[in-house]
Formats: C-alpha cells, structure tokens, sequence
C-alpha cells in the first residue's frame, strides 16, 4: 500500500519537473499517469479518508491538478459507482483490468440530463451529447445518466466502442494535463447489461452518489495544492527582501501567512470529516460533502489572493497556473449557488440532496 509520503515523493520527482511544459503544450503523459496512479482505492484496499490523503499528497507533490484530476476520475469518480451498483458481470469486465472510465463533469452536479432514453426491442437507445468528459480521449468505458420521457433517469456503462458513439477530443482552458472530450450519442443502442443500477433509479442511486464523490474527492487534489502554495509561500516570505528589509519583518506578510496556515488546516479538518462518512455508510451527508466543497472554493481564492501579494510581481508557474485552473474547480461542483441551497436545505429539513 502506498503512503502519503510515497506518493508525495514520487510525485514531486516524477512530475513536478515536467508539469509546467507538459501544461504548456496540453500534454498527456500516460506512463506518468500511470506511475502515480492511485492504487486499490476505498472500497478496495484503502479508506475514502486514506484516498483523499494520497489524492492531495499527489497534487501536493506534482503542482499538477490537472494530473490529479485525472487520477481522480479513474480511480475514483468512475470506478466507485461500478463498485457500488455494478452487476458481477460489469465489475469483472471494468474493474479487473487498467480500463480507464470517461465521465462527463456536468453529469455530476445534478443538472439536467443532456441524453435522452427510450426502449426498444433490443434493450435501449441512447442520444444526446455529453461536455467536459474528463479522460473522455483515453477512455474505455464511459458512465452516463440518460432521461425518460417520463423525466425518470437512468445511469448506463458504455464501452467506447459502442456503435453510435463518438468522441471528440478538446482542448480545454484549464486542467489541460488532463485529456478532455466530447461524446455524442446518436441513436446508440445498448443492451440491458449496460444498465447501471436500476432502470429509471438513478436519482436516488448512481446521481447522489456521483455528486458526493465530486464534491469530497475532486477538491482532494487541491488540498494538496493549498499546501504547496503554502510552501511556496512561506520559503518566500524568509528570502524575499522588499525595498532593503526582509519580509518576514512585515507583520502584513505574518498575517499572511497565519491565514493561509488556517485555511488549509480547515480544508484538510471539513475534507477528512465528509471523507470519513464513505467509510461507515453507503452515502455520506449531502450537506457535510456540500460544505466541504463550497469552502474549498472560497480556501482556494484566499489562499491564491494571500501567496500572490506575498510573491509581488510575476510570482511562480505554480501560482499562475492554479489560479487559471482554480476557476475552473470553484465554478465547477454546480458552484456556490448550487452547494449553498443544498446545505440550508438540510438545515431546514426540506428534503432532496441530504
């Protein structure tokens, strides 16, 4: 089993060095991905708590959320479903193997289903299009959740092969060590055995599910960069002079300091307490992993505003680079408007997303 130190290690040697060119040139790096591919994941050999640990540990190490987002889809996002809903035959076939699943991170924050279902003969055909498919170029299989006329969903596999499926590969503004794709769906017919879960069940099955590990496993990475930026900026607040005297006289950049220090203590304290419910229920509280994504949000802005007044002019790769990528983490996950109204929902008892 992998430490959080090994993967830290490994990370910071194999990748870190790369990452700024690698993100430069849109690059994929399979053997990359899969040396710090994060192995046996909770529901396997490790705890949701100790997959978080080592998700962080590997941005922490990398500066390359694009990479850990990547690791993440596949060793979380797209095989824990399967885990948790998947026929013997699908977890045989998807889970026995390096298959890496695609996933479409609109599917995941409760939005409105862009692929319509309807039955036929020979089991079900599929149309629609899906957007940001992350792994969506790599993939093998890919999870989809499909509408019914009578607005029931339901969540399917799909082999990339599936006739009537196509994909396109993009180029994203952000996470771009990540690949990302399109898939369209034109009148794709699949059999029964793609069904995931239970026809017409997957808002109370596959969906919550889907969301709660966006929202606790997706802001994992960026644990890890709040701690590498909380590096960065310490080391410069000890070196950098500012008009003849050191910064660390400077009782602003102190303050500074002390906040990003409780900023990250706080993620790290709401990631592992939302985390932790994947390992003593089936489904964690709506309103724990909705919390713990809406202050990441907020962490990350004040962490990236807080290292890049102490940095001064220019400031590093790492700090340009996640704050272009941090824009898309906090408006992704539905964003504030969406994680705000689950939370005092379950305040007040209203019911839904719990």
């Amino acid at each position: 089993m992998y430490s959080t130190e090994r993967v830290r290690y490994l990370a910071r040697n194999l990748a870190r060095g790369t990452a700024a060119d690698r993100d430069r040139r849109r690059e994929w790096d399979e053997p990359l991905f899969k040396a710090l591919t994060v192995p046996d994941t909770f529901g396997g050999e490790l705890t949701a708590v100790q997959t978080c640990g080592l998700l962080a540990a590997l941005a922490e190490g990398s500066h390359d959320p694009g990479l850990a987002l990547a690791v993440t889809t596949s060793a979380v996002l797209t095989k824990h479903p399967l885990r948790t809903f998947g026929t013997p035959a699908q977890r045989e076939r998807y889970l026995q193997d390096e298959s890496l699943g695609g996933l479409s991170l609109q599917q995941t924050r409760g939005m409105a289903a862009t692929v319509s279902v309807r039955a036929d003969d020979a089991g079900w055909r599929l149309s629609g299009a899906l957007d940001l498919v992350a792994l969506g170029p790599k993939a093998r299989y890919f999870l989809v959740l499909g509408e019914h006329d009578d607005g029931s969903r339901t969540a399917f596999v799909l082999d990339a092969d599936t006739p009537g499926l196509r994909l396109e590969e993009i180029e994203p503004a952000a996470l771009r060590t990540c690949p990302w794709g399109r898939v369209t769906l034109v009148d794709c017919q699949v059999s029964s055995d793609a069904v995931l879960g239970t026809v017409g069940g997957a808002a109370g099955e596959v969906e919550p599910l889907l969301t709660a590990l966006d929202w606790v496993f997706t802001s994992a990475p960026w644990l890890g960069v709040l701690r590498a930026l909380a590096e960065e900026a310490l080391e410069t607040v000890r070196t950098r002079e500012v008009f003849g005297a050191p910064l660390a006289h400077s009782q602003a950049a102190r303050f500074a300091l002390a906040d990003i220090a409780i900023q990250n203590e706080l993620a790290a304290g709401l990631l592992d307490h939302a985390a932790a419910q994947f390992d003593g229920a089936a489904l964690p509280s709506h309103q724990d992993a909705a919390s713990a994504r809406l202050f990441f949000g907020s962490a990350v802005r004040a962490v990236i505003d807080s290292a890049a007044q102490l940095a001064g002019p220019g400031g590093s790769e790492l700090l340009e680079r996640a704050h272009r990528d941090s824009l898309f983490f906090t408006s992704s996950g539905g964003g504030a408007e969406v994680l705000r109204p689950v939370i005092a929902g379950a305040l007040l008892g209203l019911g839904g997303l719990k």
